[in-house]
């Protein structure tokens, strides 16, 4: 049978294909180990993740290497059974989703990652995973961006309401209608 026409190579090269593409779309790319893990948990894994805008796929290392070839360098660090976890957009959300899920099932283990070209450990990963969404800062910055204003409009209200007050009680010892 003709290497090239083979089904399985064919298959092969379709995965490399899709994992190619999320490689060329992920701002982050994070590997877990996921032995001990069953079907059920790792499906349960890639819907969390799918839902904060990441995916997570268990495939075998030589494709994800063929997929990473000339993008990054991760060859020594690829041992054993390794699912890579893809981070689309803000990488906080998909890293708290999985953190979530190491805790509850002390599976997967992260072995390292790789945010904006850096390599990171996974005690890095996982303090990364405790920051608060990009919502919830930009919200904070709008509060405290607001706060300033409100409290010089409580203060100019105060003082007029001090003002009306004292008029009110002034009006009441006078007896003036």
């Amino acid at each position: 049978m003709d290497k090239v026409s083979s089904p399985n190579r064919q298959k092969k090269e379709k995965i490399v294909a899709e994992l190619l593409e999320k490689v060329n779309r992920a701002k982050g790319v994070v590997f877990t180990s996921y032995q001990g893990l069953t079907h059920k948990q790792l499906e349960t894994i890639k819907k969390a993740v799918q839902a904060v805008d990441a995916d997570f796929v268990a495939t075998k290392n030589r494709l994800i290497l063929k997929a990473l070839e000339g993008k990054m360098k991760v060859e020594s660090e690829l041992r054993d059974a390794t699912a890579t976890l893809f981070l689309y957009g803000d990488p906080v959300m998909p890293l708290k989703a999985l953190a979530k899920i190491i805790k509850e099932l002390n599976l997967p283990v992260i072995k390292f990652g790789i945010l904006d070209g850096s390599s990171m450990t996974s005690e890095q990963l996982l303090k990364l995973s405790t920051l608060p969404s990009k919502e919830t800062l930009l919200t904070q910055l709008v509060v405290g961006l607001k706060s300033p204003i409100s409290g010089l409009h409580r203060a100019l209200n105060w003082n007029l309401q001090k003002f009306v007050m004292t008029l009110k009680a002034i009006e009441k010892t006078k007896g003036v209608n």
